[in-house]
């Protein structure tokens, strides 16, 4: 059972217990109608108001600061003004103030140029923001390495959250006894060390957790729908089921295979043939970027560097590849 849920049946259990113990002192059914009225709006007002309780808390704390300021203003208003600023135009003062502060938050952050207010538990700023103006860090994009060098071209900027939950996950490879997964996760740290001196970029930790959600992908999910945040990953079922759930996704994966050079048929470059392709004859061959060459009636020529022409190109979810055939061989 979430805690969401627990804590929503005790609510429903106070108010019942309440509107139980009233009607029986006065054994009047209005009582518990009422009783579970209220239980419904408290449940109500929990529903809406609990994913923007920072904002909420803000709002709370500027409607009671306006009121007071709302009255020293009247207070001093009526001391230098007796005969104009009478006691009538108090409850206006109080108004005006009390809405000045309430709504001040909401203002603030509707802007780009806002204010950055941060609820204090968990240290993610939770205003009115754009999709994908802040964007979460998952694991793979971390520990891959790319995101500071993308960072430091300044094609990424603003706010990037980085979960508590996802932290102790590289933690926890860190200390693996596997020598390559203990060397990327500590190259992840690095990586977001370098991302802390990145000027444009802001990089926070959010130590917001779901403990009802199972695995770092459905609370990444649940953090992402709270924050009105994008995702940055380079994992594939994670891409899936974020878009599924209407989350915007930033693969890096597929920000590399839309920069690789585009090559249409009948162009001719060279390259060095290294290795035996699937099929009968093939020769295999890489770009500087990576990607696949295929050389038809290559399988002779495994070793040695040939001119070919491009003949078509093959899309796929794994990247691009591209065919060619031989036009000459250079050694």
């Amino acid at each position: 059972m979430s805690k969401v849920l627990k804590r929503r049946i005790v609510i429903v259990g106070l108010f019942f217990v309440g509107g139980l113990v009233h009607f029986i002192g006065s054994n009047d059914f209005k009582v518990a109608i009422i009783a579970l009225v209220f239980a419904a709006i408290t449940l109500l007002l929990d529903a809406v108001l609990y994913s923007k309780r920072g904002m909420f808390l803000y709002a709370l704390i500027g409607l009671i600061a306006g009121f007071f300021a709302g009255n020293l203003t009247f207070e001093l208003m009526s001391s230098i003004l007796p005969e104009f600023f009478t006691e009538q135009f108090q409850p206006y003062f109080l108004l005006s103030f009390a809405y000045l502060g309430f709504f001040m938050p909401f203002m603030a952050t509707a802007k780009r140029a806002g204010y950055n207010l941060e609820f204090p538990l968990n240290g993610v700023a939770e205003g009115e923001k754009r999709v994908g103006d802040i964007k979460l860090l998952d694991t793979s994009v971390i520990i891959d390495g790319r995101i500071s060098d993308i960072a430091e071209t300044g094609f990424i900027s603003g706010t990037l959250v980085v979960p508590k939950f996802v932290l102790n996950e590289i933690q926890a490879l860190a200390d693996s006894q596997d020598p390559i997964k203990r060397s990327r996760a500590r190259r992840g740290l690095d990586v977001l060390n370098r991302l802390k001196e990145i000027h444009n970029i802001d990089l926070k930790i959010s130590s917001r957790d779901f403990a009802e959600a199972k695995g770092v992908d459905a609370k990444l999910i649940n953090l992402a729908k709270e924050l009105n945040a994008g995702i940055m990953t380079n994992d594939y079922n994670l891409n899936k089921v974020a878009k599924l759930e209407g989350i915007l996704i930033l693969n890096l994966n597929d920000l590399a295979n839309s920069l690789k050079a585009i090559l249409l048929p009948g162009e001719e470059f060279e390259l060095d043939v290294i290795k035996e392709g699937k099929e009968n004859n093939q020769g295999v061959g890489y770009l500087v970027d990576g990607t696949m060459v295929v050389i038809a009636n290559g399988l002779h020529l495994i070793g040695k560097r040939v001119h070919v022409k491009v003949t078509s190109i093959l899309q796929t979810s794994a990247g691009r590849i591209i065919f060619t055939e031989p036009k000459e061989v250079k050694r």
